[in-house]
């Protein structure tokens, strides 16, 4: 703020008054101490700790302003103090596709257990490569569904690639032409250096995961792995890419590398200043991914009138409509004595329709519903 008063010449009036009167410079200097500081406690929207019955003792504690009891630390301080903090996230396709298990055994009689579908279904991945994924999980954007038709997934390992892939870490990176490029056979697969195929070797000698960055710099620089990843995180913070970038370079040179293969890394890494996923991540993320495909595949009238009701993705509801006209499931009218606050399956005409929801008519509540 002072500099703001030395080098603004609309505030040199004001200037003046500081530099001339004690009051005025004591209100400054109350001000820059204020700056900065927390305004208020809030709860975080999705951080939880875990612990058992003594955790109440090891953290202070307050209620939040919905009730619940809440840190008094903020979440810088969980990992030095060493508590396990999760962000659990709420995901409304496991809600839609709750919603289609209920209604198959609603309407089919059928009892499915999500979990224990096999992974390598044919007819699922077949339609997953025709990049008509509008309300699957995590593939359904414009972008998600190009790089769909260009990767032509096989089985469920490359959904937890695809996923990972297309994330600004990676992307930053310039990864995703060369991983397709090596897949499909039209270049042969480049590892920078033969330490680095084993860690590569899966992915054509991408890097698409945080364990390639973690294994990479422990092969190396010889540092242990959580070294690694302490690393790893410090490459998303201002200021510290040029100190991890000189411990990189010294390490690796001591080593053996050449200054070409170091250089070649070191751009490679440095691109992980961006978010991108742990193979763990990708694949919790593939997992509703394929189930979701599942669902849309063996059973689309169920699934899509969960992704109606519970409204999981980001297209609108004309264009839910023309997909499930596209896959042949008819649509009923509203009807007084049939709809309700969801949309429900129906048998019509010895096949699977979606009967339409009151939520689609204006100015009516869910009380009057």
């Amino acid at each position: 703020f002072r500099n703001a008063l030395r080098v603004k010449p609309e505030l040199a009036e004001f200037a003046q008054a500081v530099e001339h009167d004690r009051k005025m410079n004591l209100l400054v200097d109350m001000t820059e101490r204020l700056d900065r500081i927390p305004r208020h406690i809030s709860m975080h929207p999705c951080g939880v700790i875990l612990g058992d019955l003594t955790l109440p003792l090891l953290t202070p504690v307050e209620p939040s302003g919905m009730g619940l009891p809440m840190s008094q630390f903020d979440k810088d301080d969980m990992d030095p103090m060493g508590f396990l903090k999760l962000d659990v996230l709420g995901v409304r396709m496991q809600s839609t596709m709750a919603y289609a298990v209920s209604e198959i055994k609603r309407v089919r009689g059928v009892s499915l257990d999500l979990d224990g579908i096999a992974k390598d279904d044919a007819a699922t991945f077949k339609a997953i490569r025709t990049t008509n994924t509008l309300g699957i999980f995590q593939i359904e954007s414009p972008g998600q569904r190009e790089l769909t038709g260009k990767h032509q997934p096989t089985e469920f390992n490359d959904l937890t690639i695809q996923i990972s892939l297309f994330r600004p870490g990676p992307m930053k990176g310039n990864m995703i032409l060369p991983y397709l490029d090596r897949r499909h056979g039209f270049e042969k697969p480049e590892y920078i250096h033969k330490d680095l195929e084993p860690i590569l070797k899966e992915t054509f000698g991408v890097v698409i995961f945080h364990e390639h960055v973690l294994r990479i710099l422990h092969v190396m620089t010889g540092c242990t792995l959580a070294r690694a990843d302490e690393l790893r995180r410090s490459l998303e913070k201002p200021g510290m890419a040029r100190e991890i970038e000189n411990f990189f370079r010294v390490s690796a040179a001591k080593k053996g590398y050449s200054k070409q293969v170091i250089d070649k890394v070191w751009d490679i890494l440095a691109g992980f200043g961006s978010f991108g996923f742990c193979k763990a991540h990708g694949a919790a993320f593939a997992l509703p991914t394929y189930q979701s495909a599942w669902l849309k595949t063996h059973y689309p009238a169920e699934f899509l009138a969960g992704v109606m009701t519970h409204d999981p993705g980001m297209y609108p509801r004309r264009l839910l409509l023309a997909e499930a006209r596209r896959l042949g499931v008819k649509l009923l009218p509203i009807d007084i004595n049939k709809s309700s606050s969801e949309f429900h399956v129906e048998k019509h005409d010895g096949t699977s329709a979606i009967r339409m929801s009151f939520v689609d008519l204006k100015s009516i509540s869910e009380t009057e519903i």
